[in-house]
């Protein structure tokens, strides 16, 4: 079917408030919720290193050997809290996930809403013994870099459940922009993977290696300047790719909302690159990395978002919807001007 001139299609996207259950505001609420909190424990996570409070809790799930909790003199007092404090967020963003478990499950969703929202816990349990292996480890470089790169595969599921659940659940699946764009939006996020992984190479060679009292032992050997370079050169790729699908969306009528997601992942990503700009030029001090760290999960997010409204769920012109449709580009009708 052909896909020249792709518009928003005339109907309602938002789904019929469930009988019985959770509204569709609330779940949104809880996945919103959600999304913040597997976000905010990365920005946290980051404040743990460059305040070299890693180490603040030897152990784990206890803080010190026989007690859950800091022990005064067993570490300077603000890094046993600020480790510990990290800890307990895990917590906070476990209930959140348990919260989305229950609302979709409440308001007998579809079984693809159910699979992000479980999704999500798992991954906090992944997490907690990820966190777990790198106190162990002493704060190698690599067990933190794999502590991080799996909290954007959660923000990228957070994003995806609160996209999706504005979503007719017996909606017709519909391509709302072309295949080709699709596939191109796919190679962007490949980029972006590379930047988050070349990002983690050069936090991991630097000097904030999340432990006060550690030097660069256990640090990636490469020069981190090099590295940050060949970071951005990551990023700019990203963003020419990214520029290019947005470019293309205005190109085939798509929906403003795409449009308005792509323009503002362009955004996220410009901020994102001024952050790195002065990071780079002010040799990456303790304070610009909670923000890079907090705008790699907002870029990510979007760049999820911006996914998600390449198939949407739609109500029939006729107010109907139906559940027959595939999800193979072949089988998907298009949303005709």
């Amino acid at each position: 079917m052909s896909t020249a001139n792709i518009s928003s299609p005339q109907r309602s996207t938002t789904p019929a408030a469930p009988s019985t259950g959770p509204s569709v505001k609330t779940q949104r609420i809880v996945a919103l919720i959600l999304l913040l909190c597997q976000g905010g424990i990365t920005v946290s996570g980051s404040i743990v290193r460059v305040t070299g409070s890693g180490l603040g809790c030897v152990t784990w799930p206890n803080c010190h050997p026989g007690s859950l909790v800091p022990i005064q003199g067993a570490a300077p007092m603000l890094h046993q809290a600020i480790e510990f404090g990290n800890r307990l967020l895990t917590f906070v963003v476990a209930a959140a996930a348990i919260a989305s478990i229950v609302v979709v499950h409440k308001a007998q969703r579809r079984k693809e809403l159910k699979v992000y929202a479980w999704a999500g816990l798992a991954g906090v349990f992944v997490q907690a013994l990820i966190g777990a292996l790198s106190v162990v480890l002493k704060l190698s470089w690599w067990s933190v870099a794999i502590h991080f790169l799996p909290s954007m595969v959660l923000v990228w599921i957070a994003a995806m459940l609160f996209s999706r659940i504005n979503e007719p659940d017996d909606g017709t699946p519909t391509r709302l922009f072309p295949a080709a764009v699709r596939t191109l939006a796919v190679v962007a996020t490949i980029a972006l993977s590379i930047v988050l992984l070349t990002g983690t190479f050069v936090t991991g060679s630097g000097t904030h290696s999340g432990d006060a009292g550690v030097g660069m032992e256990g640090r990636l050997g490469v020069d981190t300047y090099g590295m940050a370079i060949i970071h951005a050169v990551c990023m700019y790729v990203y963003l020419a790719l990214t520029l290019i699908v947005v470019f293309l969306l205005h190109r085939n009528g798509a929906p403003k909302v795409a449009k308005k997601a792509g323009w503002v992942l362009i955004a996220c990503i410009v901020i994102q690159w001024a952050i790195g700009v002065t990071q780079f030029y002010l040799h990456i001090p303790r304070w610009t990395v909670p923000f890079h760290v907090g705008m790699s999960s907002v870029v990510t997010a979007f760049t999820a978002l911006l996914w998600a409204h390449g198939l949407r769920r739609v109500e029939n012109e006729d107010g109907s919807t139906a559940n027959t449709a595939q999800n193979g580009d072949e089988n998907v009708p298009a949303a005709q001007g």
